[in-house]
């Protein structure tokens, strides 16, 4: 089964940024020859709402993680799955009707999730995650972390695709702080400038030899190959920008019509029957 709403952007960070006991954890799961995909992560979580009643938010914390290797260094990206089920259903509530919310995940379960982040959080103050998710779309301040040159597409052998973008830690900072100051030069403040001023504090809690990547996880499944190999959303945004520097408003707006375009079609399959 493949689950097709789910894009990730997440970071890397070199296994020195870890202390032990978990830096020699990470060290012996990079070894394994076969690793857990994203894939198999939403699996799990959405059999989790299968039982009665459901479970909101795993028991454990996942011992998994994304493996890379940058530059000859081995990074990891933990999954941190449960910590990120604690904040998903902090946002459930503006993102379903109370029916539909109370019929998947009835108010006594997302009550006991709540309390037990709560007592968690308590223990764990300066935790953050690795992994950002959102579905049926991408959202435009993470393309601005990244440049067109660094965009991925690979359709595999046995048709299986993949879209992507990875960058250094140093250059997703660099831009992000380029872009937050062109858009406070030249226009209002607003959800944009809000964003980007939010994943900058998330970024800097990394390490900075880290890598920030940003997939599109198993929306290629809702893509066409057609779609795909048109997509260049980081230019679109990246040439928006440029445009705003330069003082060239309409030329701006040409770009960013044609990125709300191409992710108002995606956004419209939340809504299909």
């Amino acid at each position: 089964m493949l689950v097709p709403y789910a894009s990730y952007l997440r970071v890397y960070e070199p296994l020195a940024a870890f202390r032990e006991p978990e830096r020699g954890h990470w060290t012996r799961y990079a070894q394994r020859p076969v690793l857990p995909t994203a894939q198999d992560e939403l699996r799990r979580s959405l059999a989790d709402l299968v039982p009665t009643p459901p479970v909101a938010v795993p028991v454990h914390e996942s011992a998994d993680a994304f493996v890379a290797v940058v530059d000859g260094v081995i990074c990891v990206c933990p999954w941190r799955t449960r910590m990120r089920g604690w904040l998903a259903l902090g946002e459930l509530g503006g993102l379903f009707p109370a029916t539909v919310l109370d019929a998947v995940l009835p108010a006594v379960v997302r009550g006991q999730a709540a309390a037990d982040h709560e007592r968690w959080a308590e223990r764990n103050p300066d935790a953050r995650p690795w992994i950002r998710t959102t579905v049926w779309h991408v959202p435009v301040r993470w393309f601005v972390l990244f440049d067109d040159e660094e965009r991925e597409y690979v359709v595999g052998a046995d048709g299986g695709r993949l879209l992507r973008y990875r960058t250094p830690m140093v250059q997703a900072r660099r831009r992000l702080a380029r872009a937050l100051r062109t858009l406070r030069e030249t226009v209002d403040e607003g959800p944009l400038t809000e964003g980007l001023v939010e994943v900058g504090r998330w970024l800097e809690e990394f390490h900075p030899r880290g890598m920030v990547e940003l997939d599109y996880g198993g929306l290629v499944h809702a893509l066409s190959d057609e779609q795909l190999a048109a997509d260049r959303s980081a230019a679109d945004v990246a040439e928006g920008i440029e445009a705003l520097r330069s003082g060239d408003s309409d030329a701006a707006g040409v770009a960013y019509g044609r990125l709300a375009d191409r992710w108002r079609a995606v956004r419209d399959l939340q809504s299909s029957n």
